[in-house]
């Protein structure tokens, strides 16, 4: 599997599954567990953006909603005063960059595909606004679909599976099935580490990624910072970098073909590494 290098107008090859890339991530939220707070004006936003894709970025995602657990839901039209504008302003300042938008609802994914937004990234899948899928099929834009139990206000409430790798196998299943039958064929799947799962239940996912590989969409893994690396270790999300790329290597070992994280050069150095290691040895 090679590194991903593509002309960034052609957002055709993020849904590859030969190839690997990393999304970097841009929280303009005042709340999101890491990094909230950071980038709120325009001169943080750019210095961010060129920071990322200057390491190796392929697609930044732009986020204006935390989902960290216990997150209280905001409204489209308040997700959608700071998303238009920072929209604008990276699609003015960096010609060809592929945008992300990690939204659940149907009304700013449209407004923000019309401004220039590239693809969208759905916690939900649609289970919180349905209407989601028609945007996404009338547009032709990627779609990556998350796995989670609940919702990011709820999810942590004693999560419980009886398998939770072939409910989650078995939930994607039904969620290509719909969106294929109404013409969505650009799928990234999300396993979902942290949305709804102990950290039992996202090691579990972590060891049997490769599973995901029979449903022949490309593999997100998003476990950037997240608690089950902090918790584990004893420390904080601003300590839990190193622990970060360690669980990026594993996932590439078990076939993730998109790293979605705050920090691009230490993903990329973790696709060189393990590239580098399954090419030569």
């Amino acid at each position: 599997m090679k590194q991903q290098q593509i002309n960034k107008k052609d957002n055709s090859s993020v849904f590859s599954t030969n190839t690997t890339l990393v999304i970097g991530i841009l929280n303009i939220t005042n709340d999101s567990f890491y990094d909230g707070g950071k980038f709120v004006n325009n001169t943080q936003i750019i210095t961010q953006c060129k920071k990322m894709l200057d390491e190796g970025a392929t697609v930044i995602e732009i986020g204006a909603q935390s989902s960290k657990p216990g997150a209280i839901q905001i409204s489209s039209k308040d997700e959608l005063k700071k998303l238009l504008p920072t929209i604008k302003l990276l699609k003015n300042t960096f010609k060809e960059i592929i945008l992300s938008i990690d939204t659940f609802w149907s009304n700013t994914a449209k407004a923000c595909i019309l401004e220039g937004a590239d693809m969208i990234n759905d916690i939900s899948a649609g289970n919180i606004d349905k209407d989601i899928f028609k945007v996404i099929a009338k547009y032709n834009v990627p779609y990556i679909i998350m796995h989670m139990k609940g919702t990011p206000k709820n999810m942590q409430d004693k999560p419980e599976y009886n398998n939770v790798v072939d409910e989650i196998i078995e939930y994607f299943i039904e969620k290509i099935t719909t969106l294929n039958n109404i013409g969505i064929k650009k799928i990234i799947i999300d396993p979902g580490f942290g949305f709804g799962k102990t950290i039992n239940h996202n090691f579990k996912i972590l060891n049997n990624l490769d599973k995901l590989k029979h449903l022949k969409c490309p593999i997100l893994v998003g476990v950037s910072r997240k608690s089950m690396i902090y918790n584990l270790l004893k420390t904080t999300p601003h300590k839990a970098l190193n622990g970060t790329s360690v669980l990026n290597t594993i996932a590439l070992g078990k076939g993730a073909n998109v790293l979605r994280v705050h920090d691009v050069k230490e993903a990329i150095e973790c696709i060189k590494i393990s590239t580098f290691a399954k090419n030569n040895f």
